[in-house]
């Protein structure tokens, strides 16, 4: 209105401004916001979409990540503003609601871990946990964790100490837990370079491998032995893990243990790396 003003009767933008009773300040105020909100719009969508169970401070964390000079209230006035809320109850579906990743089958130990949890309780009565961690490969067990809880930091830790025994694996497979859903859990495995696979919400055939090491576990722990203490059931679980990696004979690992499966493929492949491509 104010430009027509002036081209109508030629008047300066002062005297346009006097007469309108408009702040020359307002008239020539030009705004300092970035204009890729666009892209950053697009970027906050794309996120949800992949990631259907994060909300608008894992979106930023992720944002941060990959470079974006965003703070917490701009994601968050375009995520509501986007109506990207997580729905409470998520409708059961006959396929998965986000594109699944095709994984590559496995060619070595420590390509893919699995883990879960376990219940159980003491001669007392007292409630006890185990967290199980598995190598989906040779069938090893990682880890055979027992206390009275845990929570992200411990899961976070336990996965610390494996990973420095034996290395960092590419992916490790798990349900949708809250221990493992976690900020903890998703900072460790960002740090290390490791990919968390999480099962889809009531497909337990997903985490297949670990459901049918648990098995193995109720059976051969829980069940037959009756714990005292805390202290007793980490003692007999830490006992009867070496047991099942060294003398454990697998039908689908050709009826060898998990160590000696692991160690004939290892041999296998240094012998190969060594020899190199034969000529021809």
């Amino acid at each position: 209105m104010l430009l027509e003003i002036r081209k109508t009767w030629r008047l300066s933008e002062r005297r346009a401004c006097e007469i309108l009773t408009v702040n020359r300040r307002a008239v020539r105020y030009r705004s300092l916001r970035s204009n890729d909100d666009a892209a950053l719009r697009m970027r906050i969508k794309e996120i949800a979409a992949a990631r259907v169970r994060y909300g608008q401070r894992r979106i930023y964390v992720l944002l941060r990540r990959e470079g974006w000079h965003v703070n917490i209230k701009r994601v968050a006035r375009i995520y509501r503003a986007e109506g990207l809320a997580i729905r409470t109850k998520m409708p059961r579906r006959r396929r998965a609601p986000v594109v699944r990743e095709t994984i590559a089958p496995l060619t070595a130990p420590n390509q893919s871990w699995a883990m879960d949890f376990m219940h159980d309780i003491l001669a007392d009565g007292t409630k006890i946990r185990l967290l199980t961690i598995v190598d989906t490969f040779s069938r090893e067990s990682i880890a055979l964790e027992v206390d009275y809880g845990f929570k992200s930091p411990h899961v976070v830790e336990v996965l610390r100490r494996a990973v420095a025994q034996r290395g960092a694996p590419d992916r490790i497979h798990c349900d949708n837990g809250p221990e493992f859903v976690s900020l903890h859990l998703d900072q460790w495995a960002y740090w290390t370079h490791v990919k968390l696979a999480f099962s889809r919400p009531g497909r337990p055939s997903d985490n297949a491998f670990c459901e049918s090491f648990n098995n193995r576990v109720r059976q051969e722990l829980l069940n037959p032995n009756w714990f005292s203490s805390l202290a007793d059931a980490r003692l007999q679980a830490a006992a009867w893990r070496i047991d099942y990696n060294t003398n454990h004979p697998h039908s689908s690992l050709g009826d060898l243990t998990p160590e000696e499966f692991a160690r004939r493929v290892t041999n296998v492949t240094l012998q190969a790396a060594i020899s190199g491509p034969s000529a021809d």
